[in-house]
């Protein structure tokens, strides 16, 4: 009997060994010198560009599956009712700028860019504020919520 609990006892040591090993290779640096780099590059390049160019595959990339929008009404919408919007609605803006005022990414995975949205068209200035909530999952950076607030044209305050 006592060889059997010499056994179970070294059988559960090496489980316990083996399942910290793991852990502790899973626990890889989910976060990245590039990361910053890279988020900076999909929120005022790739996303801005998607929405001039209705480009609903490169939408589709950068929002993730769950994604939700709240507009500026307090409306609630899907990554499907996102993509969806801009096949049937162009933007022809002039000029689109995103200024990121906020930009965090924190150790689990999950970034926070807020900021202003700066658009010219038909000599018209607007902004908008939006704070965006993006999620690594798998390598990759999916958007999974955004909120749109204050649009407004500039002239309407002069």
């Amino acid at each position: 009997m006592n060889k059997t609990i010499l056994k179970l006892l070294a059988f559960s040591t090496l489980i316990f060994i083996v399942g910290c090993g793991k852990a502790n290779n899973s626990n890889t640096k989910l976060i990245t010198d590039k990361d910053k780099e890279v988020l900076r590059y999909l929120k005022e390049v790739e996303w801005p560009k998607a929405y001039a160019e209705q480009d609903t595959l490169l939408l589709d990339r950068i929002l993730g599956e769950d994604f939700k929008m709240i507009d500026h009404s307090g409306n609630w919408y899907s990554k499907k009712d996102e993509l969806d919007w801009i096949k049937k609605n162009s933007t022809n803006n002039d000029s689109f700028n995103y200024e990121i005022k906020r930009f965090e990414i924190l150790d689990n995975g999950t970034a926070v860019i807020c900021g202003t949205g700066h658009i010219l068209k038909d000599s018209v200035k607007s902004i908008y504020q939006s704070s965006n909530v993006l999620v690594k999952r798998e390598g990759k950076w999916k958007a999974v919520l955004s909120h749109v607030s204050g649009f407004k044209n500039i002239e309407e305050e002069e």
